[in-house]
């Protein structure tokens, strides 16, 4: 039996959803892994167990639609910049690093008090699960 396109859309989801999982794993100060699309759409995120959200609904949505936004803008560079690996956008109260991958930006918030040398270790094993 042949799968519906909702049934592999689902399932491709399931694999983003393991994934953040996978990621949000990797060391106690990540508090939030998500994976938006081009237009800033959540398609999956996690937040740490126990920990509650800095944003509100609509915050989140205007943050993950302006970094997006950003990104997807970025690739016009590309071509003479070369390809981009992340960013890191450094807060008062949390670090973000955004991955721009083809299924879409995976945005991850680590606690602020991490040290940079832990931050880089934190993004190379991301690396490898994505």
């Amino acid at each position: 039996m042949q799968k519906t396109p909702d049934q592999k859309w689902k399932e491709q989801i399931i694999q983003y959803r393991k994934k953040c999982q996978s990621i949000l794993e990797i060391s106690k100060s990540i508090r939030y892994v998500g994976l938006v699309n081009e237009y800033g759409t959540t398609l999956t995120g996690i937040l740490k167990p126990g920990l509650t959200t800095l944003l509100s609904r609509e915050s989140a949505r205007n943050e993950f639609f302006l970094v997006s936004t950003l990104l997807t803008m970025r690739n016009k560079a590309s071509s003479a910049l070369g390809k981009m690996d992340h960013v890191v956008f450094r807060h008062e109260k949390i670090t973000v690093i955004a991955f721009q991958r083809k299924e879409g930006i995976y945005y991850i918030s680590i606690n602020k008090n991490t040290s940079p040398d832990v931050v880089v270790k934190i993004m190379l094993k991301i690396k490898k699960i994505i």
